[in-house]
Formats: C-alpha cells, structure tokens, sequence
C-alpha cells in the first residue's frame, strides 16, 4: 500500500483546466500545481489566466501556461489540446471547469442564441476537449478527466433550465467515455452546489445565506479541491463514471 502522500502527488503530470482563472476553476489549478503537476491555464480572457499563471511559477516553481479558449467553439477545443501536447509534452489531467448559465425572464422569452450558447460551452465544447484529451491519454501513459458539472443537473429549476439541461448532458457523457476509454483513462464528475464564486452576487439573499442547504452555508471555492485532487490522483485508481456531490446535502432545489 503506498502512503497517502504519495497517492495524491502529481509530480510529473500536465493538468489543463478551462475556465481555470477564477473561482472553483482557479482553486483547482492552485491546488494541482501545488501536487507537483504542471498547469494549463485556459479561458476566454488569456490575460485573467497569465495573471494566475505567473503567480503559479512564482509561488509554487511549476510550468505555467495560460491559453485563450472559447470552449464553445471546437477550432479553439482542438487548439488547446495540441498547444498542450506541443508546449508541455503530455497531457494527464483535464478538468472540463468552464460553463455560462446565462440568464432569462422567462422559459418561453429563451431565445434560440441563448440556448445555443449555454449548450455550447457546457456540453459541445466539454464532449470535443473529453474526447481528444482521452485519445490522447489512452495513446500514451493514461490519464484523468474530470468534468465539473451541477447539483441542478438532478435538481433542476426553472431558473437555469437550459445549463441543467446541458449539464445533464455532462453527467452522460462521464458515463459513457469511462467506458469508452477504459481501462486507461478513467473519467469523472463533481456536481458542485452552492459555492461563493463571483456568480453568487447575482444569487437571491436567501441562497447564499444558506437557506435549504443542510449544512447551512454556501461552500467556499477551496472546498472543491479535495475532491478534484482526489479524483485526478492514484488515490481514485478503481474510480471512474462516477459523480460525486459536493453540495452541503441538498436534497432538493435550492432556488437561485
């Protein structure tokens, strides 16, 4: 049995994170880098992820790479899986993080655009990286892919319908490339909850009060990370299409 530390050290691997330049994104790259594993950097504003970039190589002495990514479009989905290869030699670790829950006044007021788009970056986007990130991984050492979906994509409301809709798709798409790539490559999902990140200052007061949640209290963005560690590291070597709620205990919608 090997020790604890050295099932969680990442010494060695490459992690790419979209959306990885704030909020739970952000505590995650923190956190691998902190492993040992050299990071990956994406999101829509590249200088958002140089910024964290450079904190990373300054704090922790690991390579850094920060790349501009629209998710939702796959030229720039196969584009960050080959700068990856080209720039750090390999790829162990996605974590398909980066999602939009545009808001509306109304299901029937949802315009065509607005549906297209949260579909895009939650599910096309997250298929084209999982899917070239996982040929990769199954061609050479193997690997971990790691899809940040939602409590909502059980719980759904009518407020977020189309980023539930979509994130159920994700929790599908788990299932089905863990078996798809196995035995190498094994994939997973963490279905977050309430969690303070920038989005929480547009939620009701009530939400981020804690009201519905049994633990009573929106989780910080940090308390993410045992479970992204976890399920990128050997400790989560016989883990795969699993979803793992990190939600303070709902059992029910919270509105917001």
């Amino acid at each position: 049995m090997r020790p604890p530390a050295e099932l969680f050290d990442l010494t060695g691997k490459v992690a790419v994170v979209t959306g990885g330049s704030r909020g739970i994104g952000r505590e995650i790259v923190k956190a691998y880098a902190e492993q040992g594993a050299d990071v990956v950097i994406a999101s829509r504003k590249v200088e958002n992820c140089e910024a964290l970039a450079e904190e990373i190589r300054r704090t922790t002495g690991r390579k850094a790479l920060a790349i501009a990514c629209h998710v939702g479009r796959w030229q720039d989905c196969d584009a960050l899986i080959a700068d990856t290869v080209q720039e750090l030699g390999r790829l162990d670790i996605l974590v398909n993080n980066a999602g939009v829950s545009p808001l509306y006044d109304s299901l029937a007021g949802i315009t065509e655009e607005l549906y297209d788009k949260t579909l895009a970056v939650n599910l096309k986007g997250p298929f084209r990286l999982a899917v070239l990130a996982a040929t990769h991984m199954y061609e050479h050492d193997g690997g971990a892919i790691i899809n940040i979906g939602t409590i909502g994509s059980l719980l759904a409301s009518i407020d977020e319908l189309p980023y539930a809709c979509a994130k159920a798709g994700l929790n599908s798409l788990t299932v089905g490339l863990a078996e798809a790539f196995a035995p190498k490559v094994r994939v997973n999902a963490i279905l977050p909850g309430a969690f303070a990140t920038d989005i929480s200052k547009a939620w009701p007061q009530e939400l981020r009060a804690g009201v519905g949640i049994p633990l009573g209290r929106a989780a910080e963005p940090e308390e993410i990370v045992g479970a992204a560690l976890y399920l990128a590291s050997d400790a989560a070597s016989y883990t795969t299409g699993a979803s793992i709620r990190v939600d303070g205990g709902v059992t029910r919608k919270v509105a917001g």
